[in-house]
């Protein structure tokens, strides 16, 4: 039996981490005091007795956890923004390479993908490493997400039925958080034009990049791209690659409550649309912490 210290498991992510894990015969799961909860040390002398510790804190917690916890090689998986672009830290989309796999098996550190940017990244990272687009492409990312991803304070103004049945732009300074951690990753050379919306339903995401073949390094059509896609993901359980167009509308919450992804391309010959379904709570969150967690305790993918 793995154990697993959970810290931070009052907010969102960190309770559905722990309601997902807490029946899982070959876990225990570890808790502090309540006394202890925001002691740094108390979290890293804890962490020592774990096999894994999932960080479900804010950036600076997070920041001060691994400050306590130092150089023991205790193995963290962090959820947070804090430590995305950080070197020491695997990134972990296990899906996007072998590389990114062995390395989220292998590390002591690992941080955890952002909802938005793992929806990006899984649109881009295939088409730049085939050579279809280049690094320095002029991007644009729209991502329309349930409120569930705003944390405590945005799903009590929404179950308090504040005026928010409206869809709502917001980090209209181009000052996302998400921004880096997708440059990182796809090296790209210009920070992309992000635009997230929050709506009114409580989990999914649907992100899309708009794609024009005359900025492509070698123009393809629908149906070539979907290969591109369909080759970089074949085998990988979680990532569905559909055929163009797969349907007149589609629901950005069709996929709540799952783990997986759905990627696809609409538009025609002339003007096209990359699109990432998914559930920010699932694939972007929760989901993939869980398919990360197994990897680093050497755990196969799809025995729990």
């Amino acid at each position: 039996m793995f154990k697993v210290f959970i810290n931070g498991s009052g907010g969102t992510t960190g309770l559905r981490i722990w309601d997902r894990l807490k029946a899982r015969p070959d876990l225990e799961l570890l808790c502090l005091a309540e006394e202890k909860r925001k002691d740094a040390y108390a979290q890293a002398a804890l962490a020592k007795q774990a096999d894994v510790t999932v960080l479900c804190l804010p950036d600076d917690a997070s920041r001060a956890f691994i400050r306590a916890l130092g150089d023991h090689n205790a193995k963290v998986l962090d959820t947070s923004t804090a430590f995305r672009t950080d070197e020491r830290f695997a990134y972990g989309f296990p899906e996007l390479s072998t590389a990114h796999e062995e390395a989220i098996a292998h590390s002591a550190r690992v941080a955890n993908t952002g909802c938005h940017a793992a929806g990006a990244i899984a649109l881009l990272y295939p088409l730049l490493t085939a050579g279809i687009i280049a690094s320095d492409m002029p991007i644009s990312i729209s991502s329309i997400t349930g409120y569930s991803g705003g944390g405590k304070t945005m799903i009590a103004e929404y179950d308090k039925g504040d005026d928010v049945s409206a869809p709502r732009a917001y980090a209209l300074a181009q000052n996302h958080k998400h921004i880096p951690e997708i440059v990182r990753v796809c090296g790209l050379t210009h920070a992309p034009v992000l635009q997230p919306v929050v709506a009114d339903f409580y989990n999914g995401m649907l992100v899309t990049i708009p794609l024009h073949p005359s900025l492509m390094r070698r123009p393809m059509d629908m149906d070539a791209l979907t290969d591109v896609y369909r080759a970089h993901y074949r085998g990988k359980a979680m990532m569905r690659v559909l055929k163009p167009n797969p349907e007149t509308i589609i629901a950005a919450d069709k996929l709540a409550d799952t783990d997986e992804m759905e990627i696809f391309l609409t538009g025609n010959g002339e003007r096209m649309i990359a699109c990432a379904l998914f559930d920010n709570l699932g694939k972007g969150a929760c989901g993939m912490a869980i398919q990360n967690l197994d990897l680093m305790l050497g755990i196969q993918e799809g025995v729990t």
